[in-house]
């Protein structure tokens, strides 16, 4: 039995070594060493090794919502470690906007507009869904068969495209955008719109 002990903490300090390498960095620049008794062993599992992904509904995106504060501290702690952010603000209808941009590989993934509070969500990471499993790059024709009663034309820098509610939801919506040349501020005939795709997905407070 003693010989046993010894052989169970070199076992789990070796694996620990394989679980918990992405926080050598951090050890490296005076954080706490790794202590055994306070290791989790959800470390082992493997979907942990890879993150998790965010998911849309009508809560909010992952961690954020409308009760979210819009600060450095917040975005970090709902969006995880996988974004690097960037602050900025911007003129919308004669209004100052906040907003942080979540950039991975310097692309933009996520746009997170509001004052104090989140507001608006913007969604252009591929990899995120909604509870349904509606995501970027579907097409209309999966969702709608018409654009009246459910669609209207996108404003700002939107304006290239058109926006639907999704169904059954108060607070996301979907961007559709494709290849069109008709009059400018009109929304295509629905047989074009079977062609376009979301290219964003948009959850509101």
């Amino acid at each position: 039995m003693k010989k046993m002990f010894p052989a169970a903490l070199i076992a789990v300090a070796l694996l620990s070594g394989c679980a918990s390498s992405g926080s050598s960095e951090s050890a490296s620049q005076g954080g706490s060493l790794w202590n055994p008794l306070n290791w989790s062993w959800s470390g082992l599992n493997p979907v942990n090794w890879f993150g998790s992904s965010l998911e849309i509904s009508d809560n909010g995106v992952g961690k954020l919502n409308g009760s979210t504060p819009m600060t450095e501290e917040a975005m970090k702690a709902s969006l995880g470690s996988g974004y690097t952010l960037r602050q900025g603000m911007r003129s919308e209808n004669g209004q100052i906007v906040k907003f942080w941009q979540a950039l991975e590989d310097k692309n933009v993934q996520l746009v997170v507009s509001g004052d104090s509070t989140v507001s608006r969500i913007d969604v252009s990471d591929a990899r995120i869904k909604t509870e349904q499993g509606v995501k970027l790059g579907d097409s209309f024709n999966q969702l709608y068969t018409k654009a009246y009663g459910n669609c209207q034309r996108a404003t700002g820098a939107d304006s290239d495209g058109i926006e639907c509610k999704a169904v059954g939801s108060r607070h996301i919506s979907y961007l559709y955008t494709g290849d069109w040349h008709g009059p400018e501020g009109l929304i295509p005939a629905d047989d074009t719109l079977k062609k376009w795709t979301i290219s964003k997905i948009i959850w509101r407070r």
